[in-house]
């Protein structure tokens, strides 16, 4: 599959709960980050750095196929109010658009329902955790139907929110016609569109939470909105609230590709103890946009300003614009200090600033454009090297024949690489 990005403008409803909450637009923003010494970090810190009640959110999936031992981890020592999960990038939707084609049932993540809510219902209703996943892919229906399922048979009692519109594909006919084109590259709107989807905020996860749902699941939205939405919800935030959505929007950011905060793919990966219990990510937030982020206790991994300002900067773009649905973010003046007396490091995370949301929605649709194949083949051995080359030719030759005798194209790219020559 290959995906094609554009910007929709002059939408103010893109996002239904169960038809009838609605969205507002959304904006960008840009990032620095200022890493006090440690120090400074003592000196300063010996009192509560956040004031009032607080709200504890623990993400437990960065991406399709994240660790099942996240979300254990998180119910049963994070002491959180919210569990979030991400399933979704731009390839995921393909995967589950084809999945949805082979079964109507299906088209959302299955991890969510079986490594997460079957195995945790119990306890997650127990201690009054609410959930909210954008698990539903290309079918929150369907995945809240396994979910109710689910829940019956553990005789739980729990209210489940869909939240859909982000599906455009009933549009796509009427968006060719309008010219659209990719927002990057400029390439014309493909004609053989499998998924098209919009990038929804944080406002209808706020009003299903308000109605009462212990689950929230969502198609398509930003990763952010999974946690600006309970955030929104918990302390009253406005929709013109801008400096407090983005802060809720940082939070998001942190946290939303689980472990890669805590150490996971930390730069200093020498100074980083027992990756094989690594702690995912808790936010605990504050009603002014204040935050800690930490990890349960004793789990591994590592909690730094360093391994927060490596997450603050991922897949950014510009720090000073970062373009949400619900609020453009500024977070150049963003401010990373270390904590003491947290088991595996914490910091004290503040600085986002808002300003009003531009007039579009960010669009990703995936569309059919061959297939791509990868092989690995190792050679030992005297004169490995002519071998491996030999070997690729060989392949390749081979390959072909077999695409001619099935009345196929032939490669449009090839590549035999070799590692260690």
């Amino acid at each position: 599959m290959a995906a094609i990005a554009w910007s929709l403008r002059g939408s103010s409803k893109l996002a239904n709960v169960y038809s009838v909450f609605s969205l507002e637009t959304s904006r960008s923003p840009v990032i620095l980050a200022a890493v006090c010494s440690p120090m400074r970090q003592q000196k300063r810190f010996m009192s509560k750095p956040l004031q009032g009640r607080t709200v504890r959110i623990g993400c437990a999936s960065g991406f399709w196929g994240d660790s099942v031992l996240a979300a254990p981890q998180l119910v049963r020592d994070g002491e959180i109010n919210y569990l979030v999960s991400d399933y979704l990038s731009e390839i995921t939707m393909s995967l589950l658009t084809a999945a949805k084609r082979k079964s109507p049932t299906m088209g959302y993540a299955p991890d969510f329902i079986q490594a997460v809510m079957k195995p945790l219902i119990k306890p997650i209703k127990q201690k009054g955790i609410r959930v909210v996943s954008n698990a539903g892919g290309i079918n929150p229906h369907e995945c809240a139907n396994a979910l109710l399922a689910v829940a019956k048979e553990a005789n739980i009692d729990l209210k489940v929110a869909v939240i859909t519109g982000d599906d455009l594909m009933g549009d796509a006919d009427k968006l060719k016609q309008a010219g659209i084109k990719d927002m990057d590259g400029g390439q014309d709107f493909p004609s053989n569109i499998v998924s098209m989807n919009a990038y929804i905020g944080a406002l209808p996860i706020a009003r299903a939470l308000e109605l009462g749902a212990d689950v929230v699941v969502t198609g398509r939205c930003v990763d952010s909105a999974l946690v600006l939405g309970p955030l929104m919800h918990e302390f009253g935030w406005k929709a013109n609230d801008y400096d407090l959505l983005a802060s809720g929007s940082l939070i998001g950011h942190l946290i939303e590709c689980g472990a890669q905060c805590t150490g996971g793919i930390f730069t200093d990966w020498q100074t980083v103890q027992d990756w094989d219990n690594i702690g995912y990510p808790v936010a605990e937030c504050a009603e002014d946009g204040k935050f800690i982020l930490s990890k349960p206790p004793n789990t591994g991994g590592l909690v730094s300003p360093s391994t927060v300002a490596e997450q603050l900067v991922y897949e950014l773009g510009d720090p000073a614009q970062y373009i949400l649905p619900d609020v453009t973010c500024d977070f150049t003046q963003v401010r990373l200090q270390g904590l003491i007396g947290y088991d595996g490091g914490a910091v004290l995370v503040q600085g986002a600033i808002g300003e009003p949301a531009t007039d579009s929605y960010k669009v990703c649709a995936t569309y059919a454009d061959g297939f791509r194949a990868t092989a690995v083949c190792p050679v030992g051995g005297p004169f490995a090297s002519l071998k491996a080359r030999k070997t690729g030719e060989a392949l390749l030759k081979r390959t072909r024949r077999m695409f001619e005798a099935l009345k196929l194209d032939d490669y449009t790219r090839n590549s035999y690489p070799g590692v260690g020559f």
